[in-house]
């Protein structure tokens, strides 16, 4: 590479010549080596910034995309409430907002809370009455059972579908007996006692999301109703072509179905989830730019050194005519170009870890044999990484920007050498 230098600037001004000149390893032993030392320790000091930045960000990226995907194979993207109550006409609902181009399927139901009990354990549970046909359309639910039927919830059975963490809770299988306490009101006076349901396991769910998997319970929707004694269904979850304009969907439907409807999106159900990810990716930007910062600022001793050092051929070139402003460029360019070398090394050796994260994790793991991540914890064992190019630019972006700033003041100082103060002991 410093061969290529060598020869490109042979081609261009004596500013972009003698800056890559500087730029590249110095064969003689001495003082010339020790800067170019100290240049080599710049390039890879920013190199490994941005490829610790890159590998971060594609990580925390990879856990939020995989959390995502978790929480909406149950969630629905966009769900309606009627807010006088149970929604007379579900279907002449779901056509009204199927009007709206963006919306590809709905499907009722019906929310209430209980608990569960079993062998002496209580567990509190959110149970959603469901059209088994009807929630396929809408969520990944039927896929994520592991053992027994979805399809078993029909009217009247009493059957119930439970998340893997609530089962093994109440050390429960498919066949086994469960009942359900939910509150009711009686009287004129509206007391309210429990009701006792007893229901029959008939399938356990695994969707990965464990706040899902340990308090989420699916009965059919006519139980459901009979249970919150309501006369119909009391919401419509909606399925979207695209999930990330879900929260544009839902103040379009919002304006345009009549009646009065709440209606609401994914993001709005987890937005404290989703603040704080945000928040932290911004708070590692901020973090890991200070290690590009510190590495990038060492171009300043470099330069300084640099400039000590070549105040002969400063004082020569200023002699022969050269402009401060041109002498100021020299060093720009060099500084600049260890920035942008140390940019490329970076950005090459990032995405080539983002991209095998996985495999680099694996094979750290064998080799010392221990494991980064628990699945009893964390529900995956793989690290994950998604690499997304918006990221890589703009740290490449702010490191180059760190390393031209970092050339400034050694520029300005190169500028203002004096000829004859350079010359006077050489």
């Amino acid at each position: 590479m410093m061969g290529a230098i060598g020869k490109l600037g042979a081609r261009l001004p004596y500013e972009w010549a003698v800056g890559l000149r500087y730029t590249r390893a110095g064969k003689r032993s001495g003082r010339n080596s020790f800067i170019s030392f100290i240049s080599l320790i710049s390039v890879s000091g920013i190199a490994l910034g941005v490829a610790a930045l890159i590998v971060v960000l594609s990580v925390m990226n990879g856990f939020q995309k995989e959390v995502t995907d978790r929480m909406l194979s149950v969630l629905a993207h966009v769900e309606m409430f009627d807010q006088r109550g149970a929604i007379p006409d579900w279907r002449a609902a779901a056509r009204e907002a199927a009007a709206n181009p963006e919306v590809r399927a709905a499907s009722p139901f019906v929310e209430t809370q209980g608990m569960l009990l079993s062998g002496g354990v209580m567990r509190p549970a959110v149970v959603r009455g469901v059209l088994p046909e009807e929630e396929g359309k809408v969520s990944d639910v039927p896929k994520n059972v592991t053992q027994g039927s979805f399809a078993a919830l029909q009217p009247g059975s009493y059957a119930i579908v439970l998340g893997s963490e609530l089962a093994k809770g109440l050390s429960l299988a498919v066949g086994d007996k469960v009942s359900l306490a939910v509150a009711r009101a009686d009287g004129p006076v509206e007391v309210t006692t429990p009701r006792l349901v007893n229901f029959t396991v008939a399938g356990i769910f695994e969707s990965g999301h464990f706040e899902f998997d340990s308090s989420l319970a699916f009965v059919s929707m006519a139980d459901a109703q009979d249970l919150a004694s309501v006369g119909g269904p009391t919401g419509l979850r909606l399925r979207i072509a695209d999930m990330q304009q879900a929260p544009a969907v839902a103040q379009q439907l919002m304006r345009s179905m009549a009646g009065p409807w709440y209606v609401r999106d994914w993001t709005q159900q987890n937005t404290t989830w989703f603040a704080a990810v945000q928040s932290q990716k911004r708070m590692m930007f901020v973090i890991l730019t200070l290690i590009i910062a510190v590495a990038a600022f060492n171009l300043v001793a470099t330069l300084v050194m640099t400039v000590t050092d070549k105040q002969a051929d400063i004082a020569i070139l200023r002699t022969l005519g050269a402009a401060p402003r041109s002498i100021m460029k020299i060093f720009m360019i060099q500084g600049a170009l260890v920035g942008i070398l140390g940019t490329l090394a970076g950005v090459a050796l990032g995405v080539l870890v983002a991209l095998n994260v996985h495999s680099i994790v694996g094979f750290i793991e064998r080799l010392f044999g221990v494991q980064f991540l628990s699945k009893d914890i964390y529900l995956i064992s793989q690290v994950p990484s998604d690499l997304r190019w918006m990221d890589v630019a703009a740290i490449g972006a702010v490191s180059v920007l760190l390393a031209f700033v970092a050339t400034l003041y050694p520029s300005f100082a190169a500028a203002r050498v004096k000829p004859a103060d350079a010359l006077r002991y050489e």
